[in-house]
């Protein structure tokens, strides 16, 4: 059988899409560490979410910092350094309800709000799990737990 090079080039681009299919396949699943930081390899659970053990070391990696929702800088007039800072606005966090937050807006992408963190930051993007555990522990209540 002789291979044109019409044949042998389909060849080459199916084995490449089948390649840059498994990519994205594996890339995905692996969605939550991709950013390479620590904080995003550690599992925050789907109920009884802590804001202390689950929530505060995330907030202190990827917004806390110097510059942006410190105790300082306060930028948009947040801070996130501690719980009482995390939920003195209730249009940041609305106790109960995840879609009356604009901090899940904002970490979410919605386009009513700035996003969080700024898209010049993007290893500081939060995770799937991340956000879920915020929208969790808004609706279990915001507690200082």
């Amino acid at each position: 059988m002789k291979i044109t090079n019409d044949s042998a080039r389909r060849e080459i681009i199916s084995l490449s899409q089948f390649i840059l299919f498994g990519s994205i396949l594996f890339y995905a699943g692996c969605k939550d560490t991709i950013s390479g930081l620590e904080i995003d390899k550690r599992p925050i659970p789907l109920t009884n979410v802590s804001y202390s053990a689950n929530l505060q070391p995330v907030f202190n990696v990827k917004c806390a910092t110097s510059g942006c929702h410190d105790d300082i800088s306060r930028a948009g007039g947040i801070s996130f350094t501690t719980w009482a800072n995390t939920t003195a606005d209730p249009t940041v966090v609305f106790p109960g309800k995840p879609e009356n937050s604009s901090l899940v807006w904002a970490i979410e992408g919605n386009p009513a709000v700035s996003p969080m963190p700024p898209p010049s930051y993007p290893a500081y993007v939060f995770t799937s799990a991340q956000i879920q555990g915020v929208k969790t522990w808004i609706k279990e209540g915001a507690k200082n737990n």
